[in-house]
């Protein structure tokens, strides 16, 4: 492959972006509305989007391809140790956790569990996601506030890897 062309994800990656797409938006579903996180997952997986043909086909796509164990485990995990997550992000905010935009929010929760919890994730993937959500579904400069974060909470989680990988 030649230098300047990306590469195309695997299925596994697509599957495993899907899954996040998904617990990105269960997420700030969960945020706004107060349902359990149980009833979030059960309407996503049993969803037909609005009279909106190309969202309902895109919806499709996305659960067809997600990983939805994955999906399951970001979802009700980030939740689970929300409390443990926010005290981890809260010291690197230039805000409070409540003053963040929303899908921000949900985006940096994710990220932070990823990078606390789920170790066999490099840590690199763990914030080209965070940033690539935050451009699908942030504001228009949200994905530069999500990386600047995601790059310091990986300093601190893991400061081991990140020190090698810089070397």
């Amino acid at each position: 492959m030649s230098a300047g062309h990306p590469r195309t994800p695997s299925r596994a990656q697509q599957s495993r972006h899907a899954a996040r797409e998904l617990a990105v938006q269960g997420l700030y579903q969960w945020q706004m509305t107060g349902k359990s996180i149980t009833t979030v997952e059960a309407e996503f997986r049993s969803q037909v989007a609005d009279d909106d043909l190309e969202d309902h086909e895109n919806w499709h796509k996305v659960m067809e391809i997600a990983d939805l164990a994955l999906f399951h485990e970001l979802l009700h995990n980030v939740v689970r140790f929300r409390e443990e997550l926010d005290a981890s992000l809260a010291p690197l905010l230039d805000r409070r956790l409540e003053d963040l935009d929303p899908i921000e929010l949900a985006i940096l929760r994710l990220g932070t569990y990823e990078l606390s919890r789920r170790l066999e994730v490099p840590y690199r993937a763990v914030i080209n996601e965070g940033v690539e959500l935050a451009k699908s579904f942030g504001a228009t400069d949200g994905h530069k506030y999500v990386n600047g974060i995601l790059d310091k909470l990986a300093a601190r989680l893991r400061g081991a890897e990140v020190s090698a990988r810089r070397r």
